[in-house]
């Protein structure tokens, strides 16, 4: 039960940093090494426990995870975002639950959508974000149609099978993370916030015939060190957003659907979805916003077009 502990992180976090350092520092399995993956032109943090290396990657959330791992010795990795508390058993936990289901990949629920209000719950809903499912007893967290995904409403084992998962923290081997290629999806950090990479991530795993757990009651905590909150800042996340939606809809569902009629479901999936985004900002008259969404679904698909005229023009070469 060898594991190294691989952190993405900006340096900035401060206590949020050193509470997931401590947390590592007292783990019932420890670390063979803490391997600390940090944007270039940031300071190493003054945050430590002495045993840290750090190594100077690209800026961005997929740039600083879709790496070769050089530097991993061990089988297994755990991948970690820089503001997480960690029980003191938690990797012990994650290990027996892989060996108890034969699975491949495990990730905490660290954000329970199980625990929204009604309210929120029936808005995610309406606009196909996130659907609740009732009295499913083997999956967690499946991906749809129309980009969105959905969740159980009433887990009452420790674990569920899941297709996607949140991606702060996700113990698996490291060869299983290099099979699916992650650094073929640098296309997300070109984004204005890189909103989206962990549903890749993980789905990507279970296209690849990966096992993945969903870990509720886990008792780690997100402590949230992203930073504000900015109107400027929304405004970039929901053009990102709208954008991630149309790009993933084509490259992971639409491209990978082989029947005809299946495909005619997913456009009419996705064009619910984004006519009621645009819609719901029509009527409010929020331009601002409504703009946001256009330019991301816009752009999306001038991405895409400029995709298929590239392969179009390699197969035309290849002839």
């Amino acid at each position: 039960m060898q594991y190294t502990a691989v952190i993405r992180t900006l340096g900035t976090a401060g206590e949020k940093y050193q509470t997931l350092l401590n947390s590592l520092a007292a783990q019932t399995i420890q670390p063979t090494a803490i391997l600390v993956y940090i944007a270039e032109g940031y300071p190493i943090p003054k945050e430590t426990i002495g045993v840290e290396q750090y190594i100077y990657v690209k800026k961005g959330m997929v740039a600083q995870r879709a790496l070769p791992y050089d530097e991993v010795t061990t089988e297994y990795m755990l991948l970690l975002d820089d503001d997480l508390y960690l029980p003191e058993d938690t990797v012990e936990q994650m290990f027996r639950l892989l060996k108890d289901h034969n699975a491949d990949v495990i990730s905490p629920d660290i954000f329970p959508n199980a625990k929204r209000p009604l309210l929120g719950k029936v808005m995610m809903a309406l606009s196909g974000r996130m659907l609740a499912r009732y009295n499913d007893k083997e999956w967690g967290y499946k991906v749809m149609r129309n980009s969105g995904y959905s969740y159980n409403a009433n887990p009452k084992k420790d674990v569920y099978w899941s297709q996607t998962n949140a991606g702060a923290a996700c113990l698996c081997k490291k060869q299983d993370f290099l099979s699916i290629h992650f650094e073929n999806e640098l296309w997300l950090d070109e984004q204005p916030y890189a909103l989206g990479d962990d549903q890749v991530m993980y789905y990507k795993m279970f296209l690849n015939g990966l096992k993945i757990l969903t870990w509720y009651n886990h008792g780690m905590i997100h402590l949230d060190g992203g930073g504000n909150h900015s109107p400027e800042k929304m405004k970039r996340t929901i053009y990102s957003d709208f954008h991630f939606k149309t790009f993933f809809w084509h490259r992971f569902i639409f491209l990978l659907e082989k029947s005809f009629l299946l495909k005619i479901w997913d456009c009419i999936c996705i064009g619910y979805t984004l006519i009621f985004a645009l819609m719901i900002s029509l009527l409010k008259g929020d331009f601002l916003i409504l703009r946001s969404k256009w330019e991301g679904i816009q752009n999306a698909i001038t991405m895409i077009q400029q995709l298929k005229k590239i392969a179009w023009q390699h197969g035309k070469e290849q002839q």
